[in-house]
């Protein structure tokens, strides 16, 4: 009766050809692990496509809603899971991919006659990272946000048609709702579309041509993919995915801050792969950087397509294509390299917390101010992340100035609050309701303190402050510890003509040393 309704099924949808089509191909002698990276990819592409299915069950693609759902899916069954597999498994896809890519390289497999096969690899290396691209900006969270922003900043240096560009990634006049809502067809719908018609044709391809095998051949006959080849599969492929599992067990990061369009003194930060171009475009300010942004990245796109007609040789042994393998290295080592120097060079209280100086010395400024008498920020009395939920920046300003006049009956105002002291409480507060504070060092704090009170109005520190003095964001590339000691105690000591107050005498010796050593610190 089985065996019956087997030969029916076959008659009917032909699964016993397509059986032997899938597990019988013929590979060449001595294919082995490094030929695991394929199917690597394709499981990867699975857990993505599984993955993401479900998080669009819940996910809102409005300005809105779009950030408080993606919250929300950290709190459904299993919704943290699945969404840290989503953000691991595009990481793992980036690798993956890249490794594939440099196999094949160093193998000589692009070789004809399989120029198409490597040419459509190349694509959907590029479609893999446009979704990591289209896909950051989902959760609309102040690091997708102005990292968005950088992205189609840069796409207006498309030559002849860069505001044309520019316009239709963005939508509107600004970023917003119609971006948010074509990204987002972009990452669920096209992008799709576009990578299974290529992965289609890859494979297509690369079963008429075959596999290329190892760099020598070896002697022996041709064997079929199974069993051997696919054990060697399931068990790369288990370990991949084992290994995202267990990055996502714990679900993926903790979401920035709200996107606030109006606080433009975030500094974005795309993903690591996106590190190396962020950091090239440093090299090349002002009307250069269209080189680091596009020419560069377009012709190394363009080497690799051409690839097979640069090199026509029939030889695939490294050794005698010395260019092609040193013009590897140096690919991989100067990726590799800005990479690390994108990852490295980023402000020193980045590295542990989005929390910036004026926010870190606002929660000081609200211990000695008084509010916390009333107020708490461990959930205590009435809490001030709830507060600030409730209340705009301009009622919490109001209320810390004069609180008597905004609340009646509360108590009594405290001593004097400067403007600045507010305004550090105030982003304190605003900030508070984001993400809980992560807890500082004693010094950092009291140096974060003394900067909210004193220095924010005439330096900028990480983009955020007044522009009468100097940046002091990498003050210790420029002066050392004493140097920094004297010219907050005596600036006219250092520069007779100097502008700037002495606070010798308005700093304790702790604070002058935490702000000094603070400074001193941030090369």
């Amino acid at each position: 009766m089985i065996r019956g309704t087997l030969d029916w099924l076959d008659d009917r949808s032909g699964w016993r050809r397509a059986r032997t089509v899938l597990l019988d191909e013929p590979l060449p002698p001595g294919t082995g692990w490094l030929f695991t990276l394929g199917s690597v990819l394709l499981a990867l592409l699975g857990v993505q496509v599984l993955t993401g299915a479900c998080l669009t069950l819940y996910y809102a693609p409005t300005p809105d809603h779009a950030y408080d759902s993606v919250r929300f899916i950290g709190s459904t069954f299993a919704g943290a899971l699945i969404r840290g597999l989503h953000h691991y498994g595009a990481s793992f896809m980036v690798v993956a991919a890249a490794m594939h890519m440099l196999r094949v390289v160093v193998f000589g497999s692009y070789k004809r006659p399989r120029e198409l096969t490597w040419m459509s690899g190349i694509f959907l290396l590029l479609v893999i990272l446009a979704f990591a691209l289209t896909g950051y900006l989902l959760p609309w969270d102040q690091r997708a946000y102005w990292a968005t922003v950088v992205s189609i900043n840069i796409s207006r240096l498309t030559p002849f048609a860069g505001d044309a560009v520019a316009s239709a990634l963005q939508g509107g006049t600004a970023v917003g709702a119609l971006t948010l809502t074509r990204w987002y067809a972009i990452h669920v719908i096209f992008l799709p579309a576009v990578v299974i018609a290529l992965v289609a044709v890859h494979l297509v391809l690369m079963r008429r041509h075959g596999i290329s095998g190892p760099i020598r051949a070896r002697p022996g006959t041709a064997f079929r993919f199974f069993p051997s080849q696919a054990a060697r599969d399931v068990i790369v492929v288990s370990c991949v995915l084992s290994a995202v599992a267990a990055l996502a067990w714990h679900g993926a990061p903790e979401l920035d801050a709200p996107a606030d369009p109006a606080d433009a003194t975030y500094i974005p930060r795309p993903e690591w792969y996106f590190l190396g171009l962020f950091q090239l475009l440093k090299y090349f300010p002002g009307r250069w950087e269209i080189v680091g942004a596009l020419i560069l990245p377009g012709l190394t796109v363009g080497i690799l397509v051409l690839l097979p007609w640069i090199d026509r040789s029939v030889q695939r042994e490294p050794r005698r294509r010395r260019l092609v393998m040193a013009a590897t290295a140096v690919t991989v080592l100067g990726v590799s390299s800005l990479t690390m120097l994108g990852w490295r060079d980023r402000p020193a209280w980045l590295a542990e917390s989005r929390w910036s100086p004026r926010e870190i010395g606002g929660r000081t400024l609200a211990s000695t101010r008084g509010c916390t008498r009333c107020h708490s920020d461990t959930g205590l009395a009435d809490p001030l992340e709830q507060i600030a939920t409730a209340r705009g920046p301009e009622w919490i300003g109001a209320h810390i100035t004069d609180p008597e006049m905004i609340a009646p009956g509360l108590r009594e105002p405290p001593a004097v609050i400067t403007d600045r002291e507010a305004a550090a409480i105030v982003a304190y507060v605003h900030q508070l309701s984001r993400q809980p504070y992560p807890g500082f060092s004693a010094d950092v704090e009291t140096a974060s303190t003394v900067f909210a009170k004193y220095c924010i109005g005439c330096h900028k520190l990480d983009g955020d402050g007044g522009t009468d003095g100097p940046d002091l964001s990498h003050a210790g590339t420029k002066h050392d510890l004493n140097a920094l000691r004297l010219w907050i105690t005596d600036p006219e000591a250092v520069n007779p003509e100097a502008e700037m107050p002495k606070f010798g005498r308005r700093l304790s010796s702790g604070e002058l040393n935490a702000i000094a050593a603070y400074l001193a610190a941030r090369k």
